[in-house]
């Protein structure tokens, strides 16, 4: 099989042949039809040297080609994918009480094991996600991370239909939130950089706009009443902090972003008004499910850019630099 792998620190991809794995008992082998190029691929360039090389990728959709011994759930030819959490131990004191994002073994595709930039990649059983037939892979595939972590963050937090609620980013997580935010009934405020996304977040559901380029920004939001929730999705250590300053009593950040800069919050805003700051780990399979399920229903869709795996670095490149629209995806 073809495989774009990383055979160093700092290094780009390489595009090579290997030989095509066979599943393990209770693993599952996934002929490969679309991975996506997620942000979070950049990890893998930066691992001690004794991994390499390795294959990242993990935002993979294809069907089942092969199982091992042990697997009765999946039948070859079912349309399934794995995201971020590649499995669990079962057996932790937080597997134990149902909490599988929280083990503490967990294992992340593309990092514990090959990922899906090859034609070919195995995972353990309790790592698969099913897939709708009627979901496209290619605009699948972001749903198993960027879909993932927005639906997720927005539904697990206690947010009454109708309720004010911002997402803070009009990007690869933005627009999908905006999305998923509009679906589950809010009033949505989408919050960015600049005049040049209103357009588009309205389009994708947003009942407001606001360019936090300008000084009025958070008093508009708060002559709205406040938000219950705000999504936190464009890596900016400040815009992250910012969000505080527009939160109704009892309102929550919740963070999905990882900037590079600490996050500074003043303890008088969130005292005075018992409100909240949240990080938001991706989830689990079922919730993967979940997600591809509910998009499909409700017409969530990524925006994509497709590429060839031997295209890997274009793709990327290009993400790493803000430039995609909005999410690449490596279609085999």
């Amino acid at each position: 099989m073809k495989v774009a792998q990383l055979n160093g620190p700092n290094q780009d991809y390489t595009i090579v042949e290997r030989e095509v794995p066979n599943p393990k008992a209770n693993q599952v082998r996934i002929k490969v039809e679309a991975c996506g190029v997620c942000h979070s691929d950049s990890m893998v360039r930066h691992l001690p040297e004794n991994m390499y090389p390795a294959i990242p990728g993990h935002e993979i959709v294809g069907r089942v080609d092969a199982v091992g011994n042990g697997v009765t759930e999946w039948k070859v030819g079912q349309k399934v994918g794995v995201g971020w959490h590649g499995g669990h131990c079962f057996h932790c004191e937080a597997c134990r009480r149902g909490d599988f994002s929280n083990c503490s073994e967990v294992q992340t595709c593309g990092i514990s094991y090959d990922g899906g930039f090859a034609e070919f990649m195995v995972a353990s059983h309790d790592a698969v996600v099913a897939i709708p037939e009627e979901l496209d892979s290619a605009e699948a595939a972001p749903l198993l991370c960027a879909g993932i972590t927005t639906f997720n963050a927005l539904r697990n937090n206690i947010v009454r239909a109708g309720s004010l609620v911002a997402i803070q980013g009009v990007g690869g997580l933005g627009h999908l939130a905006i999305q998923y935010a509009n679906k589950l009934g809010y009033e949505v405020v989408a919050l960015a950089r600049g005049e040049e996304r209103e357009t588009l977040a309205r389009e994708l559901g947003a009942h407001h706009y606001f360019d936090t380029t300008k000084a009025d920004w958070k008093e508009k939001v708060n002559a709205l009443g406040g938000v219950t929730v705000a999504l936190a999705t464009a890596p900016n250590a400040q815009a992250i902090s910012e969000l505080t300053m527009i939160l109704a009593p009892n309102g929550k950040v919740v963070d999905v972003a990882v900037p590079a800069e600490p996050v500074e919050i003043q303890a008088g805003i969130m005292v005075g008004g018992g409100k909240s700051f949240q990080g938001w780990y991706s989830g689990t399979p079922i919730d993967g499910e979940d997600t591809a399920k509910f998009s499909q229903l409700q017409g969530v869709k990524a925006m994509i850019e497709t590429y060839p795996l031997e295209k890997i670095n274009e793709a990327h490149d290009k993400m790493m630099a803000g430039k995609t629209r909005f999410r690449a995806v490596i279609v085999f």
